[in-house]
Formats: C-alpha cells, sequence, structure tokens
C-alpha cells in the first residue's frame, strides 16, 4: 500500500518527535518528489542521499553560482560629488 502525503506527514513529526531526523529528511524528501509530480512508489525508491540544500545567502541573486562573478573590465561607478549634492539646479 503507497502512503499518502498526509501519512508521511505524520511519520515525519513522529520521527522529528523521536530525534531521528535522519528518517525525518528522508521521508521530507519523498514528500516533496511526490509533491512535485513523482508516484509514491517513484519516491520511495528514489535515493536522496546526496541531495544537498542551498544556504540561504549563500547564493547570488538569480544564480546559480556561489558567489556573483563581475563582467570583464566592470568598473564600480564614480561617486557623486559631495559638494553637489542636495542643490536645485536654477
Amino acid at each position: 500500500m503507497s502512503k499518502t502525503i498526509e501519512d508521511l506527514q505524520n511519520d515525519m513529526d513522529a520521527a522529528a518527535r523521536d530525534l531521528d531526523f535522519d528518517e525525518a529528511r528522508r521521508i521530507r524528501d519523498r514528500i516533496n518528489l511526490m509533491r512535485g509530480g513523482a508516484s509514491a512508489a517513484e519516491a520511495a525508491e528514489a535515493d536522496t542521499s546526496g541531495l544537498v540544500r542551498q544556504q540561504a545567502g549563500a547564493m547570488g541573486l538569480g544564480t546559480s553560482r556561489q558567489q556573483p562573478v563581475l563582467p570583464t573590465g566592470w568598473r564600480p561607478p564614480p561617486k557623486p560629488d559631495p559638494m553637489t549634492s542636495g542643490r536645485k539646479r536654477k
């Protein structure tokens, strides 16, 4: 019998309460696969041991690079003249 997402959610909560975080992680990955469109059998057979979650703030915005890479020849823009800031033109 294949388990539903609600059954797996309850199993994951029970594993977390028992401090079995490795089992809770495996069940969480199965739930994510099922929500992504995999069948219950495919999710149960999938090997998710090599999956690593992204660290918050470690990615460049909108990229898959760990650190932003500046284009060749890029220079920061010049800073504004402090003597002219806040003045209106006549």
